[in-house]
């Protein structure tokens, strides 16, 4: 049995997720600022040598937080995804089932009103782990019961600058719990991807 834990637990670990975007955002625009080398861009000129119009060893640094930042950043989504199953399941367990969100699934739970169409490399819905082809069974307040058009998902998105947005997903057989922050990034919109009605 896996072992108790407490909302105040849950909410620690997205308190740290958020911690470590913000700490990814801040090596990536250190990237940014020297010529926009990225996480790939060359080190060395022509000639195999270091380049002179960049901070070759700030660069380097900057790759290796971010890589050990999103390898962090994994692990945790992953942290909260057992502790809101193990919350889920200790509710259960009291008998209070029916006074969460991820009570017992209902048909109408099960039923996708949304699918992800595009997801932007290094945009807040990558960073929060959606992909392309997930199928939207809640985004914020927004359910298949009172889903009426995209619309509905843009007013949370404008109303939740900054903010952790629970979206709940079915990826192939599975559910998956993410927590999606809205916010302004180096590409088009909140969300860095394309979400369209499941007709």
């Amino acid at each position: 049995m896996a072992a108790p834990i407490s909302a105040d637990d849950v909410k620690k670990l997205m308190a740290r997720k958020d911690e470590i975007e913000e700490e990814i955002k801040t090596w990536q625009d250190v990237l940014e600022s020297q010529k926009g080398v990225g996480m790939s861009g060359p080190l060395v000129d022509t000639e195999d040598f270091p380049r002179s119009d960049i901070d070759v060893y700030q660069v380097r640094t900057a790759r290796h937080n971010i890589i050990c930042l999103q390898n962090d950043h994994k692990a945790i989504m992953r942290e909260i995804e057992e502790g809101l199953h193990t919350l889920h399941a200790q509710a259960r367990e009291k008998g209070q089932g029916e006074k969460i969100d991820t009570r017992p699934e209902t048909t109408d739970q099960l039923r996708p009103f949304a699918r992800v169409d595009s997801v932007a490399p290094g945009g807040p819905a990558s960073m929060a782990g959606l992909q392309v082809g997930d199928q939207v069974l809640q985004f914020g307040s927004v359910t298949p019961g009172n889903f009426t058009g995209l619309q509905n998902i843009a007013q949370v998105v404008q109303h939740s600058e900054g903010k952790s947005v629970p979206v709940r997903v079915l990826r192939g057989e599975e559910t998956m719990n993410l927590g999606l922050r809205p916010q302004r990034w180096s590409g088009r919109g909140l969300l860095g991807c394309n979400i369209v009605p499941v007709t």
